[in-house]
């Protein structure tokens, strides 16, 4: 009896360790991808370093990098990233990604750091951003661009995002790297391998909106530790608090962590269909936030029926009991049963914006770019 409780206490013991380290590098990698320059972000995640000391990344190591992500719960993974000589218990698996792959531009299977930041670019480009700059490199308003006219538009775009506003030609010292980003990624698949074929502004609206979809793939696979085609409930709140301010995701993890205790919580798995919804749910966040807010003023809560409804009837999107009931109990700060719609609202606009910055505030700071562009034509570590 002694013995059986001793183990039931080192086993306590061990998970109260483990979710305390998991913290602590979750918040130290969140950091990595926030504040430090692309190439350390690059290095830090990427998985292969070759003989000559280019760094390379896997599909995997690239979802990893520009997502916050935690490890599976039901992996014995404490942290995602690669740390030189670490020796990693319980190596993570990824789907495949024929998608990522039009990133490889020497097809060896791997990512280098030029094409990471033509991926990131990509990625943190909003759909209505991108369409004006088009617009202003498209001079004889028919609809497309040629292969010059896009470099300028994406070295537009890099300037905006923080990966690479530091960057100079898609260099940077003290990183091997094999060419200028705006040389590389997919030139050849847009433009042809002769270079002449022109881009469609719909195919690149596409392709922008297939690279998200590719990304929650990939993410919803991260946390499919088991390759079963559901994720538990505990990994969904995991992906939803990610996104959250450092400073406030610690007592959002302490509701994740009660989820496990929670019977109608703990037993739910979440499929890549209701995933997906609920990302697309994030798309439209401007008219859901509007939508619960004014709700809010005028009853002074938001229930469950409220939030599904405004999901439904705001945003035509329509979100499954389960979700939910995961995201009320996440958010539920004050033990109510109702959403505290506030730090729900800032943590889902935290993951849509983490990596957009402009040189001046909104669409005038675009704009004021793209027509002079136009104009000119041209303490973790102490853990391991």
């Amino acid at each position: 009896m002694q013995h059986g409780c001793q183990v039931m206490i080192f086993f306590h013991t061990r998970r109260r360790k483990d979710s305390y380290r998991r913290r602590v590098f979750f918040n130290y990698e969140k950091r990595i991808r926030l504040q430090s320059p692309p190439e350390k972000v690059f290095e830090y995640f990427a998985s292969l370093k070759k003989p000559d000391g280019e760094v390379l990344t896997t599909p995997a190591d690239l979802m990893r990098a520009v997502v916050h992500v935690f490890p599976p719960s039901e992996s014995n993974r404490v942290r995602e990233g690669f740390l030189r000589g670490e020796t990693v218990p319980g190596e993570l698996h990824c789907a495949p990604s024929r998608f990522f792959m039009l990133f490889d531009t020497n097809s060896n299977g791997l990512i280098s750091f030029s094409e990471y930041i033509f991926f990131v670019t990509l990625l943190s480009i909003p759909e209505s951003s991108f369409s004006v700059a088009f617009k202003m490199f498209d001079l004889d308003n028919n609809g497309q661009i040629d292969r010059e006219e896009f470099k300028k538009v994406m070295g537009l775009m890099r300037a905006q995002n923080r990966q690479g506003a530091g960057l100079r030609d898609g260099r940077r010292f003290g990183l091997k790297v094999a060419e200028p980003v705006e040389n590389g990624g997919l030139l050849e698949y847009f433009f042809g391998k002769d270079g002449r074929t022109c881009l469609q502004h719909e195919r690149f609206v596409q392709f922008l909106r297939d690279l998200h979809d590719e990304i929650l793939r990939l993410e919803f696979a991260h946390y499919d530790y088991r390759s079963c085609g559901t994720i538990s409930a505990k990994d969904f709140a995991l992906s939803l608090v990610a996104s959250a301010d450092i400073r406030h995701i610690s007592k959002l993890l302490d509701r994740v962590d009660e989820a496990s205790n929670e019977p109608q919580i703990r037993d739910i798995r979440i499929t890549l269909e209701e995933f997906k919804s609920f990302a697309e749910l994030r798309r439209q966040l401007q008219y859901l936030s509007l939508a619960i807010f004014s709700h809010g003023k005028v009853n002074g809560v938001l229930t469950r029926k409220d939030f599904q409804r405004a999901s439904s009837q705001v945003c035509g999107i329509s979100i499954t009991n389960d979700l939910v009931d995961i995201t009320f109990h996440v958010f539920n700060a004050n033990r109510d049963g109702n959403l505290s719609s506030d730090q729900f609202v800032r943590v889902l606009q935290g993951r849509e914006t983490a990596s957009w910055i402009a040189r001046e505030p909104g669409l005038k700071g675009l704009m004021s770019c793209c027509a002079n562009c136009a104009k000119n034509y041209s303490s973790a570590k102490r853990l391991l």
